[in-house]
């Protein structure tokens, strides 16, 4: 049976999907799973307590709070020692950076396609440490200049022998476009740099192998992936050989929670890890076939229509781009479109430069407005474009995708 055929029972295990409102904005947060629910509450129910203790409810309590680490260490073919748990990727990424410890003069290479998330540490590093800051720009399309992608043509002329680190996106929160991540790991490593990799727009959408990507760091929000509002960093063994340790200094500092942690991981949201863990197992496949299949439909309607920029990959292959789409349309503000589908439709989608304005505002040129992003997951269908699914909401409107053609 195929994976559409099990569309309702995959629908019926989130919670938030049973109410009038269409989810076209999981980019920015998708909908939790109700066994990650489920979990958090009957931790804060029963085990809510100190970890470390030795009274029966407090071992329970470590072990539940352990076993999300083992979790989540296994899903992306990491050891536990490798990653952390923190607030968000933001924090993570900024904790990672005042762990770092470069020489004076060492080179680091910032895509300017990131979310600023993966940006802002860099820049910062670079002048505490007074290191030389190179900006790599994208690979631009000769005939669409929309089309940005980082590429490892583009990223060789920038790497040195003083080169440390290079940071890009595995896919663009805005463009969708997917990075060939191994591509770049293999020749900033070929130069002796680390490559730190910002997921979080990709980890909803492929499986994530840290190993197979060859990354030295690698950050992503579970939240994001059908979990608890929590993210992950990965910083492999070698780079950890790169960072001081920010604990207290009668801690232990032989592991990433060690050196990164500072108590961040909150504990009812690590230890439901496991259910998410369990409910994506053996599903990639289907997934990636079912989103394909919704990021074609909506890419057939938009690049049919005048007027219409469609912003990164405009090809419809899952290996190319994610079900993440961002486009504008010629007469409306990006804002003014989004509130106006809005007042019409039960659609859930957003407006805005999603915390990529350099990309958005210098590379692209658009305005404060930004882009209109729609952002589709596995538990989006086909049929939520029916008018059926609009009449049961008391609207009455057409729910096509033609929401569009408002202009």
């Amino acid at each position: 049976m195929s994976f559409e055929d099990h569309q309702k029972e995959v629908r019926d295990k989130f919670p938030a999907l049973q109410q009038g409102q269409v989810f076209f904005d999981n980019a920015g947060g998708s909908q939790t799973l109700g066994t990650v629910i489920d979990s958090i509450k009957d931790y804060l129910s029963s085990t809510n307590v100190q970890l470390g203790a030795s009274y029966a409810v407090g071992k329970k309590s470590t072990s539940a709070y352990r076993a999300g680490y083992q979790a989540a260490a296994k899903y992306i073919n990491a050891d536990p020692d490798e990653i952390v748990f923190g607030s968000s990727t933001t924090q993570l990424f900024r904790n990672l950076s005042y762990a770092l410890k470069f020489r004076p003069g060492d080179e680091i290479v910032v895509s300017r396609i990131d979310h600023e998330a993966n940006i802002a540490p860099w820049v910062d590093l670079a002048e505490r440490q007074n290191l030389v800051l190179k900006w790599w720009r994208t690979d631009l399309h000769p005939y669409l200049p929309q089309d940005q992608q980082l590429t490892f043509e583009t990223l060789t002329p920038l790497l040195t022998e003083k080169t440390r680190m290079v940071t890009c996106t595995h896919a663009s929160n805005i463009l969708g476009t997917i990075t060939d991540v191994r591509a770049i790991a293999d020749v900033a490593h070929r130069f002796g740099a680390l490559l730190c990799v910002d997921g979080v727009a990709y980890a909803p959408h492929r499986p994530v192998d840290v190993k197979e990507f060859g990354v030295d760091f690698y950050c992503f929000s579970w939240y994001k992936v059908y979990g608890p509002h929590i993210s992950m960093l990965y910083a492999s063994f070698s780079g950890q050989s790169y960072m001081r340790s920010l604990g207290h200094f009668f801690n232990p500092s032989a592991t990433l929670e060690d050196k990164l942690g500072l108590a961040g991981g909150a504990y009812e949201l690590v230890q439901s890890i496991p259910r998410v863990v369990e409910y994506l197992d053996r599903k990639w496949p289907a997934i990636i076939s079912h989103e394909g299949s919704l990021q074609r439909v909506l890419l057939s309607f938009l690049k049919a229509r005048r007027g219409i920029t469609v912003y990164g990959q405009r090809a419809f292959e899952p290996f190319r781009r994610v079900a993440t789409v961002s486009f504008s349309v010629d007469g409306w503000d990006s804002q003014a479109l989004v509130e106006e589908v809005e007042r019409r439709t039960i659609y859930a989608f957003r407006w805005g430069t999603f915390y990529s304005d350099r990309l958005v505002r210098e590379t692209l040129g658009l305005s404060k407005d930004g882009v209109v992003r729609v952002s589709m997951v596995h538990y989006n269908t086909l049929e939520e474009r029916s008018n059926e699914s609009f009449m049961k909401a008391g609207r009455g409107h057409e729910a096509s995708a033609r929401f569009i053609e408002l202009g």
